[in-house]
């Protein structure tokens, strides 16, 4: 019997024992589930039960004399305190000495080696790119390999959880009126067959949500799909009566979810023929391969047609009752987000004592009770001092600071509801501040701002867009390490596409279009390691302006309704109209959030959070 404490070292020690064992030089863990997922259950964090790093972007690489861990800006101060002690490198993605993933294997796979993962956890084309980079070298790949299980022997079990139905009335769009859109996307891609990976995009399809990842209403499961039968792959347990009777409503077929590969293998023609779209050539499977696992495209891969997934695309454009649901969503959101910033900056003020973590679980509690409330759309974070310097930092039961009396506290939560996701951050004053905070929390409310107030023509991307946030922290020699903007789910996922506001050219990523129904989040920011953090982060709908000779103009209307905290804005930073949009946003959000608030002291103090400047 093996035994050893239970240390990331020792971890990473018997991976390597099994890596000699089976003649692998290069081991890769990645931080996926099967589906492409950014946030996973319980049983696939096989990357953070391995190196100790929590964050949600994150690869491990193992080799006999060293192990390395790539992650981005978001998680740079976090990753380095997590992998303090573990053996661990850190390598910090998108910086200039860093080298990419495949340029690392590139420099250290040699004639005869092996190169390893589990194929389930990585994308078809990321796999085909390692591939490719591992052959060039002379290496062989293995992608059928997981040893992490050989380790992790109280792995969790996968989560079934009942799925649930949402309603037309709820979606705006029947079940067979979206599968109808997806088969003309088929008939357009000349097309014999679909298969869907990802959980989002097959929630979105067929109406339904579970509750198989934390913080995000998904079942596990895979669609395969045809122009006469649509196939379901989703475990027992999660198949309730009401979803079964939804399904049969549908003429959808479920079949167990562990079947998925084999049944997939037996669907593929013996001669590779097309059966029902009438081509002569090969049955050809749409699929897209940035969100499609390895091991499925090794199934399909001589029949794949690679198209980003329509699902995607059709599910970030929202239709009228989906965003008139949204819109009331988030004003009563709104709401309750203000009434804590009351909380706070009262308690703060009569010297009483708060800690992140206690606040944060307060939030939660006041969340819990708008109605139609189902969870957080992720873990709170509540981050004071130095503390909101890390992006994506969580304070604990365990590990948590006190406020003190003195510099800023950031706040950035969010739900889920029968009606909408949403994701907001706010930065306040707990008591004195220095100019440079203020300094900075104002250039940061300004290109939040501006950005919002953005008028552009139809055919822009994001990228057209992000230097409106940026511009006045650039000229400053500042600047923040993640998007500007992301999209947002619709009782799905808080961080969505295609749609998104970064300011980087990614050779072969698509940008996609922004268009009128699309929302997205407006969230700059400053990070400065060890001293402070500040976001400002409101949710934006595009919205049509209008349509003349010059084309055809759209613009940004705000979705979130909460004060930003006038004691940290220093108008010396602000152009004129720069003072004249956020006096309009405060108006706005006194007309939005005043009718919702019940307590005499908390309207008076909205009153005066959101006066002229």
């Amino acid at each position: 019997m093996y035994e050893m404490s239970d240390t990331i070292p020792s971890r990473i020690d018997r991976l390597r024992e099994l890596m000699a064992h089976e003649g692998i030089t290069m081991y890769m863990i990645p931080d996926s589930d099967p589906h492409d997922s950014e946030y996973v259950g319980d049983h696939f964090k096989c990357r953070e039960y391995m190196s100790g790093f929590t964050g949600s972007n994150g690869t491990l690489i193992v080799m006999r004399d060293m192990a390395g861990l790539w992650t981005d800006g978001r998680y740079f101060i976090q990753a380095e305190r997590e992998l303090e002690g573990s053996g661990i490198t850190l390598f910090k993605m998108g910086e200039p000495d860093t080298p990419t993933i495949r340029e690392f294997i590139r420099r250290n796979i040699h004639d005869g080696d092996v190169f390893a993962v589990d194929g389930r956890m990585i994308t078809a084309k990321d796999g085909r790119e390692y591939g490719e980079t591992v052959r060039d070298c002379g290496g062989g790949i293995r992608a059928d390999v997981d040893l992490v299980s050989r380790i992790w022997t109280t792995r969790p079990a996968m989560s079934a959880e009942p799925v649930t139905v949402i309603s037309d009335e709820i979606t705006g769009e029947s079940v067979q009126s979206k599968i109808s859109r997806v088969r003309d996307k088929m008939r357009e891609h000349r097309s014999d067959a679909y298969v869907l990976s990802g959980l989002d995009d097959i929630m979105w399809l067929l109406n339904i949500r579970g509750r198989d990842i934390e913080c995000t209403p998904v079942a596990l499961s895979y669609v395969y799909m045809t122009m006469d039968e649509t196939c379901l792959f989703l475990q027992d347990a999660a198949v309730t009566p009401e979803a079964k009777a939804h399904f049969d409503r549908n003429d959808i077929s479920v079949l167990p979810y562990e079947s998925f590969h084999e049944i997939l293998k037996n669907k593929m023609p013996a001669e590779g023929k097309a059966e029902n779209n009438g081509n002569t050539g090969h049955f050809r499977i749409m699929a897209d391969l940035k969100a499609t696992n390895y091991s499925v495209y090794d199934i399909i891969r001589s029949n794949v047609v690679d198209i980003t997934n329509p699902t995607a695309e059709m599910e970030a454009v929202r239709n009228e009752v989906q965003m008139k649901n949204i819109r009331e969503v988030y004003v009563r959101d709104s709401a309750v987000l203000t009434r804590f910033l009351y909380f706070v900056k009262t308690a703060m003020s009569r010297g009483e004592d708060l800690d992140e973590y206690s606040i944060a679980m307060k939030l939660d509690e006041m969340r819990s009770h708008i109605p139609g409330f189902m969870e957080l759309s992720f873990p709170t974070i509540s981050a004071y001092g130095a503390n909101a310097a890390m992006m994506h930092y969580e304070a604990t039961e365990d590990s948590h600071s006190r406020l003190e009396p003195e510099g800023m506290y950031l706040v950035d939560s969010g739900g889920q509801y029968l009606g909408g996701t949403t994701d907001v951050t706010r930065t306040i004053a707990v008591g004195p501040v220095t100019e440079e905070m203020k300094r900075d929390f104002t250039l940061v409310a300004v290109g939040m701002l501006r950005l919002a107030d953005a008028v552009f023509l139809e055919g822009c991307t994001g990228r057209n867009l992000d230097i409106l946030a940026r511009g006045e922290l650039w000229k400053r020699g500042v600047d923040y390490k993640c998007g500007t903007g992301h999209g947002v789910g619709y009782m799905l996922g808080v961080h969505t596409g295609p749609q998104g506001i970064r300011y980087r050219y990614v050779a072969d990523r698509a940008e996609a279009v922004l268009k009128t129904g699309m929302t997205v989040s407006d969230e700059p920011g400053v990070y400065i390691e060890g001293r402070y953090g500040i976001r400002t982060e409101n949710i934006l709908e595009i919205r049509d302006v209008c349509v003349n000779s010059d084309g055809h103009f759209m613009g940004f209307a705000h979705l979130t309704y909460v004060p930003i905290d006038r004691d940290l804005i220093d108008t010396r930073y602000m152009e004129p109209h720069d003072i004249e949009l956020l006096n309009s946003y405060h108006a706005a959000v006194r007309s939005n959030i005043l009718p919702l608030i019940e307590d005499e002291n908390e309207r008076e103090w909205l009153i005066r959070a959101t006066e002229a400047v």
